[in-house]
C-alpha cells in the first residue's frame, strides 16, 4: 500500500492537448498568446483605473475590479505553461503539479460566475429597494452574501482535487492542454463513480446555480423597471448583455464539462478547445463588457483621453511660441 502510494505521487503526465494537429500544433501558439497578452493588459488597466479612481471605489465598480483579478490571475495558471507546450513540445507535469493547478484554476473559475452573483445583487438592491441601497451593501450586512459562497466554491473545489489525487492511474498521456479535472480522472483505474458525482454536484451547485441566480435576479429587476418609468431602459440593456454573456460563457463551460461523460464521439481537439475557451474567453472579453461599458469607467476613460489631448495640444501651443 505505501509503495503503490509512492508511485502515486511521483507519477508523471504528458499533457498532449491539440495532438491531432500534428506538425501544425505550434500554430496555435500565436493566436493563443494574443488572447492571453489581451486578457493580462486589459485587465491589469481596469484594475488600475478603478483602484487609482477614487470616484470609482464604490460596490460595483469593485466588483468590476474583483472579477478583473480573477481574469487577470486565471489565465496565468495554465496559458503559458499551454504556449510553451505549442511552441517548445514541453508538456510534462508531475501529478502534485497536476492538482495544485488544478485546484486554482478551478477555484478561481469558480468565480467568475460567483462576482457575477454579487453584481446581480448589487443592481438587485439599487433597482428593486433603492432606499436601502447603501444599507444592504455595507460591508457589514454584505458579507453575509460574500462568505458562504467563498466557502461553497472552496469546499467543493477542494473535495473534488483531493478525490482526484488519492486515484491509481493506469495511463499517463492527459489528452489536454492542462490538468482539468475529468480530463485527469479519466486516466484512472477501476472505478471513478465518486469522482464523477462529486464533479457533477460541483458543476450543478456552482456555475448552473449561479446563473440560475443571476437570471432570477434579472427577471425581477426587468419586471420592476418595466413597471416604473422609460428611466430603467440603460439598465434594461446591461442587465440583458449580461445574461447573453453568462449564457454563452455557461454553454462553453457545459459543453466542456459533460463531454467526458455523455459518449458521443466527440472530437478530442473540440473538447479541448472548448474547455480553454471557457476560461480564456472570459479573461478577453470581461474587461469591455463590465468595464468598458459601465458609465462610470467609461467616464473615466474619456476624461483621460480629454486630458491627454488638452496636454498635448497645449504641449504644442507652447513648443510653437518658444
Amino acid at each position: 500500500m505505501l509503495f503503490a502510494e509512492v508511485m502515486n505521487v511521483s507519477q508523471h503526465f504528458i499533457l498532449n492537448g491539440f495532438a491531432e494537429l500534428g506538425d501544425l500544433r505550434p500554430v496555435l501558439f500565436v493566436p493563443f498568446l494574443l488572447m492571453f497578452i489581451v486578457a493580462l493588459l486589459a485587465n491589469s488597466l481596469l484594475v488600475y483605473v478603478v483602484v487609482s479612481q477614487r470616484s470609482l471605489h464604490q460596490p460595483m465598480s469593485i466588483l468590476i475590479a474583483g472579477m478583473a483579478c480573477v481574469d487577470l490571475c486565471l489565465p496565468v495558471f495554465f496559458v503559458p505553461n499551454m504556449l510553451l507546450s505549442f511552441l517548445f513540445d514541453w508538456k510534462g507535469i508531475s501529478l502534485i503539479g497536476c492538482l495544485v493547478q488544478m485546484h486554482f484554476i478551478h477555484f478561481f473559475g469558480t468565480f467568475q460566475s460567483t462576482i457575477l452573483v454579487w453584481m446581480a445583487l448589487d443592481r438587485y438592491f439599487a433597482i428593486c429597494t433603492p432606499l436601502h441601497y447603501h444599507e444592504l451593501m455595507a460591508l457589514q450586512r454584505f458579507l453575509k452574501f460574500i462568505v458562504p459562497l467563498v466557502v461553497r466554491n472552496m469546499l467543493l473545489i477542494s473535495l473534488f482535487v483531493s478525490l482526484a489525487g488519492k486515484l491509481s492511474f493506469c495511463r499517463n498521456v492527459m489528452n489536454h492542454c492542462f490538468c482539468e479535472h475529468m480530463a485527469l480522472v479519466e486516466l484512472a483505474c477501476g472505478s471513478t463513480a465518486i469522482n464523477n458525482l462529486v464533479g457533477l454536484i460541483t458543476v450543478f451547485l456552482i456555475p448552473v446555480f449561479d446563473f440560475l441566480f443571476i437570471a432570477a435576479s434579472y427577471i425581477l429587476i426587468i419586471s420592476t423597471m418595466l413597471r416604473s418609468s422609460s428611466s430603467g431602459v440603460k439598465a434594461l440593456h446591461t442587465c440583458i448583455t449580461h445574461i447573453m454573456v453568462l449564457t454563452f460563457s455557461l454553454t462553453l463551460a457545459l459543453i466542456a464539462f459533460l463531454s467526458y461523460r455523455v459518449k458521443s464521439g466527440f472530437p478530442a481537439a473540440v473538447r479541448v478547445f472548448f474547455s480553454t475557451m471557457y476560461l480564456l474567453f472570459p479573461s478577453c472579453f470581461n474587461p469591455i463588457i463590465y468595464g468598458v461599458r459601465t458609465t462610470e469607467i467609461r467616464q473615466v476613460f474619456s476624461l483621460g483621453r480629454s486630458t491627454a489631448l488638452m496636454s498635448s495640444v497645449c504641449s504644442t501651443h507652447l513648443t510653437n511660441h518658444t
